[in-house]
């Protein structure tokens, strides 16, 4: 099964260059984005302020500008990664974490975090709810796959979740009697990376890093899956093992980049899509270009909302839900026509 998936020569170089290519739009977007910002710093200063934490340079070089960089790119590459998870896990293109309702979920737990005051009592509840939240999302579809859901099923299912989980966010909006909480929910819903911090990174790097790491661990019996689950368990894959390992990598990676960032939507689904025809269809070689690729696109995502909208008033969330939402309608429509 694996060697009929195996990339020709040409193939392989092409994925190589992609791979490169990936790796310098990786680091042009992250310095882009470590020196875009309203102070008149020289990037010079700004990189000495780096290293050595000195005066006003190191003070915008390490407490504004590198968190938000290196963010965005941990954010990305854990949404990306776990889209290429969830379609071949569910053999659907169209799943991915803000679609499968994950994204929303994680964002609800956050929210209630919030709402309840207990975001305030340590640093680890914020993640730890939006984990449990993903966690739910990810268990729920989890299940309706073992039971036999077919792919519109499990993107019904997803909406249903989705739907549900924001009109719960809505519901806390309401009664929120707190305004600063009021606000740090609305900007949950939406999507953000201004205002964070290192500490914000330093939780959702290891996190997202197991779950990528789980992710890429089932990645074999994800091309195993694509046979359908009797070929799979012929091969001697244990299914249950790899469900279970993408829905906990998933929930670990969507939950971190939702404390982190809020709610994300769609990176999940068109980066593996673009990055397809130069990987091949098999989910093993997918899942970490996937990160890759998402890691630029939200760098990317954000350092266009800050040219676009110096004042901030354009959020991350906005524009990936713009980007996002008409590259999935227009999926929708290729796949009824190949239907």
């Amino acid at each position: 099964m694996v060697d009929s998936m195996s990339l020709s020569g040409r193939e392989a170089r092409r994925a190589s260059a992609t791979t490169l290519i990936l790796f310098a739009l990786l680091a042009g977007a992250f310095v882009f984005s470590f020196l875009l910002g309203a102070s008149d710093q020289s990037a010079a200063s700004l990189f000495g302020g780096l290293f050595d934490g000195q005066g006003t340079a190191g003070l915008i070089a390490r407490e504004i500008r590198l968190p938000r960089a290196l963010l965005a790119l941990i954010v990305g590459a854990g949404l990306g990664a776990s889209g290429a998870a969830l379609q071949g896990l569910f053999r659907n293109p169209l799943a991915e974490p803000g679609v499968t309702g994950v994204t929303s979920s994680a964002g609800l737990g956050a929210v209630i975090a919030l709402y309840f005051g207990l975001a305030a009592s340590s640093a680890f509840v914020l993640p730890g709810f939006a984990i449990i939240g993903a966690l739910a999302s990810a268990g729920i579809l989890y299940l309706l796959s073992r039971a036999g859901a077919g792919a519109v099923a499990l993107v019904l299912a997803g909406v249903a979740v989705a739907s549900l989980a924001t009109a719960l966010t809505a519901l806390a909006l309401s009664f929120a009697a707190n305004p600063y909480a009021m606000s740090e929910m609305v900007l949950w819903m939406m999507g953000s990376l201004k205002d964070r911090t290192l500490s914000d990174a330093a939780f959702a790097l290891p996190l997202t890093l197991l779950g990528v790491g789980l992710l890429v661990s089932a990645g074999r019996g994800l091309d195993a899956l694509t046979l359908g689950e009797d070929a799979a368990a012929s091969l001697g894959i244990d299914v249950g093992s790899v469900r279970m390992r993408v829905v906990v990598g998933v929930a670990l990676a969507t939950g971190a980049a939702t404390a982190a960032a809020g709610a994300v939507s769609f990176v999940g689904l068109v980066v593996p899509h673009v990055l397809r025809r130069f990987y091949g269809y098999a989910p093993s070689r997918l899942i970490l270009p996937s990160a890759l690729g998402g890691a630029v696109l939200v760098a990317l995502a954000d350092v266009a909302i800050r040219l676009i909208a110096p004042d901030g008033q354009l959020l991350l969330g906005v524009l990936t839900a713009l980007l996002g939402a008409p590259f999935f309608l227009l999926l929708i429509f290729r796949l009824r026509s190949e239907a």
